[in-house]
């Protein structure tokens, strides 16, 4: 489903100025994301970033954190181009894959994230793509994770939903689009609520799992290998 969403041209051309406007919080997510993987990772640390395209996390580390190397993997082709130009100059300091987790590299890794892209993913192969990204990191590895969670009761779903619509429009996207949006992301994305998130990681083999990120209808953690 993922790179379905990401292989019209226009859609990966508009990318970057989403989540900034769409995502309460976004910059400062991933300053936290990034102080959360520094706390265990070594200065010269190799990361692990599963949904690379668009290359903005990366970006965002790398500004921070000079001597960090990545390894991105991501299933759009176009994504990954765009990830390119994002990083610019600092783009010889990561190694960009297309394809799905199963055809990354072992590692081992000393942190991994993955931000704004397990929502994209069904329950079961969900699990089975933590479990592969767990495998590649070393023991006790941080691995933080944001994307859409929220309560899935019959009418919390449409209300987490309609106050996200609300964030974008209040944050100068065409009602329009915000609509359109909040319907495609309604009909098409397996979101969870957060105990079950939580859950997954759990049956990953993660742990010290933390919630540190909560923008109306998304949250983030930060688990251990």
């Amino acid at each position: 489903m993922y790179h379905d969403a990401f292989s019209d041209p226009q859609a990966v051309a508009r990318y970057a100025e989403g989540p900034p406007r769409m995502v309460p919080g976004f910059a400062d997510m991933q300053r936290m994301a990034m102080i959360l993987l520094a706390e265990r990772a070594p200065d010269d640390a190799q990361v692990l970033v599963l949904g690379a395209g668009g290359g903005l996390e990366i970006k965002a580390f790398a500004e921070v954190q000079p001597c960090w190397s990545f390894v991105g993997i991501d299933p759009s082709a176009a994504m990954l181009d765009l990830a390119r130009v994002t990083l610019g100059n600092l783009a010889g300091r990561a190694q960009l894959h297309q394809g799905l987790i199963g055809g990354a590299p072992e590692g081992p890794f000393d942190a991994g994230t993955c931000i704004l892209t397990l929502h994209f993913i069904e329950r079961e192969e969900r699990l089975r793509t933590l479990k592969e990204v767990r495998r590649r990191l070393r023991p006790g590895a941080p691995f933080v994770v944001a994307h859409f969670s929220f309560p899935q009761g019959a009418h919390e779903r449409d209300l987490w939903l309609t106050r996200y619509a609300a964030f974008a429009i209040a944050s100068g996207i065409e009602p329009s689009m915000a609509k359109n949006a909040q319907a495609g992301i309604s009909a098409c994305l397996p979101i969870l609520a957060p105990e079950d998130d939580e859950q997954l990681l759990r049956d990953a083999g993660f742990d010290g799992i933390s919630l540190f990120y909560m923008g109306f209808a998304f949250r983030g953690w930060v688990a251990y290998a």
